[in-house]
């Protein structure tokens, strides 16, 4: 077995999904997720088959978006995982729980704009993920002032009233 380290390669604001699904139908019923949850959504979708053709299936409704999926999905090369990119303006938040309802979806990794590494393992079969680096460590704990700018910045941003 081998462990390789594979950087998520994306525009700094932009945020994106990683997960593992099982079946190949992942590509539409995503797609029918993500254009349900938020209408006008802008996205790229990959799904790496595991079986059969052994493919890089994908949609979207964003050209950069779904090529950035495509990229990204064949650099991991991970059976069965799935990686969408959602446009400037879209966010993980609105529609991570329509991705998780759609049946196939096994787990989610991450979701997040922050800079990403995939742990991923290759044996003789393929490759698997087995984790993510998701941004950076910590620098210390929250002071009083630092939880006053987190309540604030909810407030100001519409996540909290």
């Amino acid at each position: 077995m081998e462990l390789r380290v594979v950087s998520i390669e994306k525009p700094e604001p932009i945020n994106f999904i990683l997960g593992q699904s099982h079946f190949i139908k992942t590509v539409e019923d995503i797609h029918e997720a993500l254009v349900s949850a938020v209408p006008g959504i802008k996205f790229g979708l990959a799904f790496s088959e595991a079986s059969g053709k052994c493919l890089i299936r994908w949609s979207g409704t964003d050209a950069e978006m779904i090529s950035l999926a495509k990229n990204n999905a064949m650099a991991l090369s991970a059976g069965h995982s799935f990686i969408v990119f959602l446009a400037e303006g879209f966010y993980p938040i609105n529609v991570l729980q329509a991705i998780k309802r759609v049946p196939e979806v096994c787990r989610i990794f991450c979701a997040t704009a922050n800079p990403t590494e995939v742990l991923v393992a290759e044996t003789a079969l393929g490759r698997g993920i087995l984790g993510v680096i998701d941004g950076f460590k910590p620098a210390g704990i929250e002071t009083e002032e630092d939880i006053s700018w987190r309540k604030g910045f909810l407030r100001q941003i519409g996540y909290k009233i």
